[in-house]
């Protein structure tokens, strides 16, 4: 791999197979990868602290989370891109104006992971954690991101234009939509991500599954979207591999170590 510096991973659908494990083929195969003097690298909508949870065996060099609001390199923060106290309040307020008081919000601060569901997630899915309930009434902090489920398409859309100094952008998996700062995305991460490391995209191979990745892949010298992607993705994508529960990844890279050896 003379050219790969970094593989950069997606979590959920990706990285990640559905019971939200990483194959112990995949952490084999990743840590033969990095012998060979390449980065391992995450990059998800998740939060730091929720992502860290699926990766103390991998211990990746490069996390950006919060949708590419914040990005560590080597234990260091080198990006951060936050709405002040103010501006999160504003925020959860423009929202369920638009959407009703019982539109259910997540908000990543730099600590934490908030939630209002009416239905406690981590009964449903344990991979959320130590997220805190709040009601949002009296919400202080800091934000890195904020999601809301919004079933009405119009709303959103009227949200969109209502927070212009956000970027939205919509999951496929539901009716969440995810507010972060206008211009942080994945890919402005990336390029920082870059500088920091002395190499250009071309040198990345980004491995995705969902709308959020599209914008990541496209830039990437290569961009592998996963067997089980959305097909926007696959259309995009330079290759399209196995899915995550076939251990895609692991096979892929595989055969790449072979070819360029």
């Amino acid at each position: 791999m003379i050219t790969d510096k970094l593989l950069l991973f997606d979590l959920d659908g990706t990285l990640l197979k559905s019971d939200k494990t990483i194959s112990p083929y995949t952490i084999s195969v990743l840590n033969d990868c990095r012998e060979k003097g390449l980065l391992i690298g995450i990059s998800t909508s998740r939060s730091e602290q929720n992502s860290m949870s699926f990766l103390s065996e991998l211990r990746p060099d490069i996390l950006i989370s919060s949708g590419g609001a914040l990005v560590k390199y080597n234990g260091d923060y080198i990006y951060k891109a936050e709405f002040s106290a103010e501006e999160t309040r504003d925020m959860i307020r423009t929202i369920r104006e638009a959407c009703g008081t019982d539109c259910e919000i997540t908000v990543d601060t730099l600590e934490n992971h908030y939630w209002n569901y009416r239905i406690d997630p981590k009964k449903q899915d344990q991979s959320w954690g130590d997220s805190i309930y709040t009601d949002f009434t009296d919400f202080h902090q800091a934000s890195l991101k904020i999601c809301a489920e919004i079933f009405d398409g119009d709303k959103a859309e009227k949200l969109k234009n209502v927070l212009t100094d956000c970027d939205c952008v919509r999951f496929s998996d539901g009716c969440w939509y995810k507010f972060t700062k206008k211009g942080v995305t994945k890919e402005r991460a990336i390029t920082e991500i870059c500088h920091a490391c002395g190499f250009t995209p071309e040198n990345i191979i980004a491995f995705g599954d969902d709308i959020v990745d599209i914008g990541m892949l496209e830039l990437c010298g290569v961009g592998v979207a996963m067997g089980n992607a959305v097909q926007d993705v696959k259309q995009i994508a330079d290759v399209v591999i196995r899915t995550n529960d076939d251990d895609g990844i692991a096979d892929y890279l595989t055969e790449r170590i072979e070819l360029d050896e």
